[in-house]
C-alpha cells in the first residue's frame, strides 16, 4: 500500500511540475447597437483605428470610430447574425490584406479571403491596407504604353503604366466593357492587371469572370469582388485592399 501511495505521490508531484497554461490577454467588449453594417460597440478600449474586430460566427469588423466608451465599427460580413449583447473581441492585428502572385488568377472578398472555391490563397506576405503612399521622387516615371485595344481612345488619349485614367459615364454605356477589352489586349504581355467590382451584382461579375476565361486571359487578372451577403461596407471598402 506504501508504494502505491508513494507512485500516487510521484504522479500527482510530476504533475503539478509539468503543469502550465500559456495566459493571453484579450480585450473584449460587447455590442450596444447595430444596423445596416455598422456596430457600436462598448469597451474595446484597447482597440487600435483600422484594427480587426471578431464578431460571433467568425465575421470580422474594423475599428474606425473610437469614441470614450465606445468603438463604431463597420462590419464586413452578414451583419443581420449580430445581435445587442454578443461579444466582440479585438484581434491586435490591423487591417491587412496578402500580397503576391498567389493571387493571380484568383477571385476574392474585401478581406482577400477566397471565393472561387479554389482552395486558401498562398501568400507568405501581407500588407496594411492604409499605409503611407511612396513618395513621388522615388516613384517609376511614365514611360511605357498601355493599348486598350480600341482604336478610338489608343489613337486620341494616350495612356501609360503607373498613369491613373477616369472613366466616367452613366450606367450601361460601356465603362466595364471599356475595362474589360482592355484586360483582354493585354494577352501575351507582362502587364498584371486587378479588376475591382464596385457594388456590382453577383450576377455581373460571374458573367465579367466567364468572358476572361472565354477570351484566355484569366491567368493574369486578380478580382476584388464583395460577395453576399452585401452590406454597405462592403460595397465602398474593396478598392482600398486591392491598392496595395
Amino acid at each position: 500500500m506504501s508504494t502505491r501511495g508513494q507512485d500516487i505521490t510521484s504522479v500527482i508531484r510530476q504533475q503539478i511540475e509539468q503543469f502550465g497554461t500559456a495566459v493571453t490577454m484579450v480585450d473584449v467588449g460587447t455590442v450596444i447597437e447595430v444596423g445596416d453594417g455598422i456596430a457600436r460597440i462598448h469597451g474595446l478600449a484597447g482597440a487600435r483605428y483600422n484594427e480587426l474586430l471578431e464578431f460571433p460566427n467568425g465575421v470580422i469588423g474594423i475599428a474606425l470610430n473610437l469614441e470614450e466608451d465606445s468603438v463604431g465599427a463597420i462590419v464586413l460580413g452578414d451583419w443581420m447574425g449580430i445581435k445587442e449583447g454578443d461579444e466582440v473581441r479585438c484581434t491586435g492585428r490591423v487591417t491587412e490584406v496578402p500580397v503576391g502572385e498567389g493571387l493571380i488568377g484568383r477571385v476574392v472578398d474585401s478581406l482577400g479571403r477566397p471565393v472561387d472555391g479554389k482552395g486558401p490563397i498562398k501568400a507568405d506576405k501581407t500588407r496594411p491596407v492604409e499605409r503611407v503612399a511612396p513618395n513621388l521622387v522615388m516613384r517609376q516615371p511614365v514611360n511605357t504604353p498601355v493599348h486598350t485595344g480600341i482604336k478610338a481612345i489608343d489613337s486620341m488619349i494616350p495612356i501609360g503604366r503607373g498613369q491613373r485614367e477616369l472613366v466616367i459615364g452613366d450606367r450601361s454605356t460601356g465603362k466595364t466593357a471599356i475595362a474589360l477589352d482592355t484586360i483582354i489586349s493585354q494577352k501575351g504581355g507582362d502587364l498584371v492587371c486587378i479588376y475591382v467590382a464596385i457594388g456590382q451584382k453577383v450576377s455581373k461579375v460571374a458573367q465579367a469572370v466567364a468572358t476572361l476565361r472565354a477570351t484566355g486571359r484569366w491567368s493574369t487578372p486578380s478580382w476584388w469582388s464583395p460577395m453576399p451577403p452585401i452590406p454597405s461596407p462592403c460595397s465602398i471598402w474593396p478598392p482600398m485592399p486591392a491598392a496595395p
